[in-house]
């Protein structure tokens, strides 16, 4: 077709032309927007993805603490109850106080114990000088039975010379009866002599050896050991310290800064060792126990930062905290019936493990919390990898 052909065409012929280039332009214009709706969902995803995709977060998170149980550690009756529930106590305040008249006389009777353990390790070393000195003496009366030994042996020979003499006189008749008879008396009686003699120095030996075998126990006893190492006197002076500690006891005081909670006992009850007379929360050193689904914790590590809220504050005071441990199990392992899954109607459920977080003391102290609040936790996850 010529140009002047094409200028001279019918506007009819230019209307079906227009009409179409109408359907491509639409079809361009839809691609286009088709293009700038995904390129927009691409930038809003990393935008999710940098900001918070390296984050978990969980409402099902609770305030805990490590309560301390104040238990009585003696016997007795209360005498006096210093504090009430929800007050406010520091480490050392007196909290309770028991009637300490029994451990007074534990006491005095420890102490006089101790006393006379140390009296008897007196007497046990006096024993010993003495005994030594029986020793002494004993060698003395040995020498003198010696002497007496000695003594009634010559007098036994010369009776049994002079006896022998008798007999032949008698024999021949110069002596009469009544001389030889004399004669065989004073042998008997040298004789006797010279027994009692041998039997005195038996006797001086056997007390010898039984005050050397009596000194011999006695040194054993306190051999190598003072008055205050003696092992009758450690005995007697652990039953004192164990008396006065007893004592010490009668006086219930806070292990801990915190705030009183379930106080059990009244003033005139009695109680026993080992029972719970109260608890003493720590609200400066709360943590929270965070339940994450199982899903969620692929990248959850130890000493991650947390960001928590309270529903006691609400969002506009925010707690910050590091993650210190995970539970050993989940909250269905530990239950007190745990769940029986080996059965036909099985339905998976998502388990939840709690995930220890540890509060900053600073933020406590400007904006306290109580164990078993309700909060909301969300663990940084790209910190502390």
């Amino acid at each position: 077709m010529t140009e002047a052909q094409t200028t001279n065409a019918s506007p009819d012929e230019v209307h079906d032309s227009e009409t179409d280039l109408g359907p491509q332009q639409k079809r361009k214009k839809m691609l286009k927007i088709f293009a700038m709706l995904i390129i927009a969902v691409a930038i809003l995803y990393a935008i999710w993805f940098f900001i918070f995709g390296n984050s978990v977060d969980t409402d099902n998170a609770y305030v805990g603490a490590e309560t301390a149980e104040i238990t009585s550690m003696v016997s007795g009756q209360v005498e006096k109850v210093l504090v009430s529930d929800t007050q406010q106590v520091k480490k050392g305040d007196v909290l309770a106080v028991i009637d300490h008249r029994d451990a007074k006389i534990a006491v005095a009777q420890a102490e006089a114990e101790l006393t006379k353990a140390k009296r008897q390790y007196t007497q046990s070393s006096a024993n010993s000088s003495s005994l030594s000195s029986q020793i002494l003496v004993s060698a003395d009366d040995i020498n003198s039975a010696k002497a007496q030994v000695a003594q009634a042996e010559v007098a036994y020979q010369q009776a049994q010379q002079e006896f022998a003499r008798r007999q032949q006189l008698s024999a021949s008749g110069a002596i009469s009866k009544e001389e030889f008879t004399k004669s065989q008396s004073a042998l008997n009686n040298a004789k006797a002599n010279l027994d009692v003699a041998h039997a005195s120095l038996a006797q001086a030996e056997s007390k010898r050896k039984a005050a050397q075998s009596n000194l011999d126990a006695n040194e054993a006893l306190i051999k190598g050991s003072s008055q205050s190492s003696t092992p009758d006197v450690l005995v007697a002076q652990a039953r004192l310290d164990q008396a006065l500690l007893d004592l010490q006891r009668t006086e219930i005081k806070a292990p801990l800064d915190g705030v009183v909670a379930r106080r059990s006992i009244q003033v005139g009850q009695r109680v026993a060792p080992g029972s719970v007379l109260m608890k003493i929360v720590p609200v400066s050193a709360l943590y929270v126990d965070a339940n994450f689904k199982e899903s969620q914790l692929k990248n959850v590590k130890v000493g991650q930062k947390a960001t928590l809220t309270s529903d006691l504050y609400g969002k506009d005071v925010e707690y910050h905290g590091t993650v210190i441990g995970f539970s050993g199990g989940t909250g269905s392992a530990f239950a007190l019936i745990p769940a029986q899954n080996a059965t036909g109607n099985w339905i998976k459920v998502v388990q939840r493990l709690p995930v220890r977080i540890q509060l900053d003391p600073k933020e406590l102290a400007e904006h306290p919390l109580r164990v078993g609040l309700s909060m909301e936790a969300e663990v940084d996850t790209s910190s502390a990898k």
